[in-house]
């Protein structure tokens, strides 16, 4: 299969049906979202993975209880990062100099473009950048999950307060932004299971500018 017909062969399923994803697929989805791109390769945001049945069904409280989070094999939860740190910076260089066999004074420009990017902004400001970035993560653990033919579910329809206290993820210093429920379509209960794709025409849809 090649990506565009993975792409037309994925959507929002609606109801799963419990079957367990094999590892090597699900590793292979989780590997695509870690090496997703970001911005200046930061990657402010954690990724939690859900696969116990009875915490997905605490969840699923929190998330207008929605079938795909408990009817799903896991549950991922894209978490950007609260507050945006000095330190962080910092181990995001330490990290580049050891993976690349550079000199940790050679990135001082690097670090210093971040920092000043960081100091520029308001609290809230910063948190909707990591937001955006997680995001962006998201969209490429959709079309990773469609080349392995894995069914995803993409939702916003959470409380994000509650989950974020049901997991102890203001703790971590995270804020819950999006979740992505992973597993297999149940043709007989979702009634889109075999509906056509619709998406605006190419002629609507893309702009060119001369």
């Amino acid at each position: 299969m090649n990506l565009l017909q993975d792409l037309n062969w994925r959507y929002a399923t609606k109801r799963m049906n419990g079957q367990k994803i094999p590892q090597e697929k699900l590793d292979i989805i989780l590997e695509a979202i870690r090496l997703s791109a970001s911005s200046m390769g930061f990657q402010p945001y954690n990724v939690v993975v859900v696969e116990n049945l009875e915490r997905r069904k605490e969840i699923q409280a929190k998330a207008a209880n929605q079938p795909q989070v408990a009817e799903a094999s896991h549950l991922l939860i894209f978490a950007a990062w609260d507050t945006l740190t000095p330190a962080q910076v910092e181990a995001y260089m330490q990290q580049i100099a050891q993976e690349r066999g550079v000199a940790l004074e050679t990135l001082a420009g690097f670090a210093s473009s971040i920092n000043n990017l960081i100091s520029s902004r308001t609290p809230e400001e910063n948190f909707q950048w990591t937001a955006r970035q997680a995001y962006i993560a998201l969209g490429t653990g959709l079309a990773a999950a469609a080349t392995e033919r894995i069914d995803a579910t993409p939702m916003e329809g959470f409380n994000p307060a509650a989950l974020d206290e049901l997991l102890g993820l203001k703790e971590k210093g995270l804020r819950s932004v999006a979740l992505l429920a992973l597993g297999y379509r149940d043709e007989a209960k979702d009634p889109l299971a075999n509906a056509k794709k619709v998406r605006r025409p190419s002629s609507e849809f893309f702009v060119t500018v001369a």
